[in-house]
């Protein structure tokens, strides 16, 4: 399986900061914002990493990342010249990806949570697409909202609903296989002009091929306003803290 960082947008709700960089390149803590997806990845044993931005900071992240070795990774940049929606990104991958499946993230994602056990699963699943969620009660409508029959199978994934089927809510984590691609060149653009990933998911809901993992620890969507940044600083600073207790006892 390879990797694939969505990492483009204008990021306008955290502008004057995106006036001088991409939003993944922001602080959190003690590091940028795009270590911690690169993180994620390594974790769970992923070895070559796609990063998708836009051409206005696309310098920035060779600059700062270079080959990925700090990382023991492999990085390969691609740039996405205008907006047309997270399908539209992940179709850039095609090349990338030499038919093997794929984990996305949503580069302002973070979260404590191994994705290695889920890489290995989807690695065995002969087809199909996985979703994760993060239980948020009436925050849920904020985003997809995951609806599960008593088996655990994903029967509807709704947009930002008025009326949530569920708190499960949809975060910025996808495995696809290597039909992603079709399956993307049958999307048409929304009203607003894009592809969206709603739409793609939807199409393996109906399939009955998707699958998805509740996450049980924190995640934040670090990307969308000022309170989200300033709650994942909070949160990576109470983490960090609480490790370098934990290695001060046992030393």
């Amino acid at each position: 399986m390879k990797g694939v960082i969505l990492a483009g947008g204008k990021a306008t709700r955290l502008r004057p900061l995106t006036w001088v960089t991409n939003k993944h390149l922001l602080p959190v803590y003690n590091k940028p914002m795009i270590y911690y997806p690169l993180e994620a990845l390594a974790g769970a044993g992923i070895k070559d990493v796609l990063i998708i931005t836009n051409p206005d900071h696309a310098g920035h992240f060779i600059n700062l990342l270079r080959s990925g070795s700090d990382f023991g990774l492999k990085i390969t940049y691609e740039i996405q010249d205008s907006a047309g929606g997270i399908p539209h990104a992940i179709a850039l991958s095609e090349g990338f990806s030499g038919g093997k499946k794929l984990l996305v993230l949503l580069g302002d994602n973070i979260f404590k949570h191994n994705l290695k056990k889920a890489v290995s699963d989807f690695e065995s699943q002969v087809a199909g697409a996985k979703v994760f969620a993060k239980r948020m009660a009436t925050e849920s409508r904020q985003y997809g909202v995951i609806e599960l029959n008593e088996s655990g199978k994903v029967v509807s994934i709704e947009e930002k609903p008025a009326s949530p089927k569920s708190d499960l809510a949809q975060t910025g984590i996808y495995m696809y296989d290597n039909m992603v691609f079709e399956t993307i060149r049958k999307l048409k653009p929304s009203a607003r002009g894009e592809l969206e990933v709603s739409e793609l998911n939807q199409i393996y809901v109906d399939e009955g091929t998707m699958t998805c993992e509740i996450m049980e620890d924190w995640w934040v969507d670090a990307g969308t306003s000022f309170d989200e940044l300033l709650r994942a600083n909070a949160i990576v600073a109470s983490e960090m803290k609480k490790l370098q207790l934990t290695e001060g006892v046992k030393k």
